[in-house]
């Protein structure tokens, strides 16, 4: 079967025309993903829900979990569908999650409570592959990092954007339940687009191959012996990614009543403006990892990133506590600090440790192992602080996981880029 026109064309163009589109692609369809999975945070969902003899929860925590558990057993599945489908099948697996999702949202609004809180269950559960799909048509060629980077652009500024467009819409009298829904299908007509774009993207070259290493699919046994080989250094970065997750999903989730506290809760904007110069520093400090051509310097040098990425939050939240930044800066620096650590982990970080260590796999693999196990923390932490500490602020909850986010990770970072130094072996060219 003869490839498409428009992707035989992209497999002539320059290296920077060629990741202007693969960006765009890639961005806009993880973009329009995230209209059919964060819109709902921005509502109050005010009220409790009492589950058997444990003490009266939020609903909205209700709905938060629900739809996380979803999102983490999908991670779970995904780490064996993302690692053995086939190329020709990600842009059709992409659409019918998103559908699904949006199928899920319809029920949700239709469903009176506290029995439509389920269906976020249903919401999160098939668009948890959704990166592992798109990043599959980015991974193993020589501008991942700039492709990677660019896709993780995207849900730094989705997840305020599109709680900007659900405010906007429960300012217009849309119905709480409905307006999940309603910023889903806004976005559906572009999701369809953005799809197709991604699907026309030509494979890795052999130069791609030469540079990266071979990507294929990964059976059973090919994921066993990896994990076992690698385990002491994939360790540390599966604990870390534990509570760097959590971390990520709770100042995402709660970004309404976080606002709020620190004086913004009036200001729609904040939520799309403060992830900005996230996403543009972000996107500019991974760019710089494409200059680096040797995989184990490149490796090594990302771990560090991190590091400073996760010291960051926790330097941060020092500064604020005692007065010599506000709050805007705050949630700025800290985020920068968390998305540092955190986008490697679903693009350049795996991309470059196969490279490393010349083994034939898929950096999807990988992504998905870890971010079960993240999104596991997620659900632990919400635990916590639902039954170990519910009269604690959402404030001074966020400032001391903040220092035990950081402490933590920058030491697991250390410790994981001391056992890659010594498992892999200086270039020798």
């Amino acid at each position: 079967m003869s490839a498409h026109p428009l992707t035989r064309r992209l497999d002539r163009v320059s290296p920077p025309v060629f990741a202007t589109y693969a960006i765009f692609a890639a961005f806009s369809t993880y973009f329009c993903m995230y209209a059919f999975r964060k819109p709902f945070a921005v509502g109050r969902f005010e009220g409790t829900l009492e589950l058997g003899g444990l003490p009266p929860v939020d609903y909205k925590i209700v709905l938060i979990v629900l739809q996380l558990l979803g999102y983490m057993s999908s991670k779970f599945i995904g780490i064996k569908v993302v690692s053995e489908l086939s190329p020709a099948k990600r842009g059709l697996a992409i659409v019918g999650a998103i559908g699904m999702a949006e199928a899920a949202l319809v029920l949700f609004a239709l469903t009176p409570r506290p029995w439509g809180a389920l269906w976020m269950f249903f919401n999160g559960l098939p668009l948890g592959i959704v990166w592992g799909l798109v990043f599959g048509f980015l991974e193993g060629r020589r501008l991942s990092e700039i492709l990677g980077a660019g896709l993780s652009a995207s849900y730094i500024v989705a997840s305020g954007a599109v709680k900007s467009v659900g405010k906007v819409f429960l300012q217009m009298g849309v119905p709480e339940s409905a307006m999940p829904v309603t910023v889903g299908l806004v976005f559906a007509p572009f999701t369809l687009l953005a799809v197709w774009l991604l699907t026309k993207l030509p494979p890795p070259t052999a130069e791609d191959e030469a540079a990266r290493v071979r990507r294929e699919p990964m059976n059973g046994a090919a994921r066993t012996a990896f994990l076992i080989r690698f385990f002491p250094g994939l360790f540390f970065l599966t604990l870390l990614y534990f509570f760097l997750t959590a971390y990520r999903d709770f100042r995402d989730n709660f970004a309404r009543e976080l606002w709020d506290a620190l004086g913004f809760g009036n200001t729609p904007s904040i939520f799309a403006l403060s992830e900005l110069p996230i996403a543009a520093s972000v996107l500019a400090i991974l760019a710089l990892v494409t200059l680096i051509r040797d995989n184990r310097k490149a490796l090594l040098w990302i771990h560090w990133i991190m590091a400073a990425g996760t010291a960051l939050i926790g330097l941060s939240t020092f500064l604020f506590e005692v007065g010599w930044i506000g709050p805007v800066a705050w949630m700025i620096l800290v985020g920068l600090g968390l998305y540092i650590a955190y986008v490697p982990y679903g693009c350049v970080l795996f991309d470059r440790l196969i490279a490393a260590v010349g083994v034939v796999a898929t950096a999807g693999f990988m992504i998905y192992v870890t971010d079960a196990i993240g999104y596991l923390g997620s659900v632990c932490i919400y635990g916590y602080k639902t039954f170990g500490e519910p009269d604690l602020s959402w404030k001074d909850f966020f400032i001391g996981f903040s220092y035990l986010t950081s402490g933590l990770c920058t030491v697991c970072f250390v410790l994981s880029r001391a056992w890659f130094a010594r498992i892999t072996r200086p270039s020798t060219s």
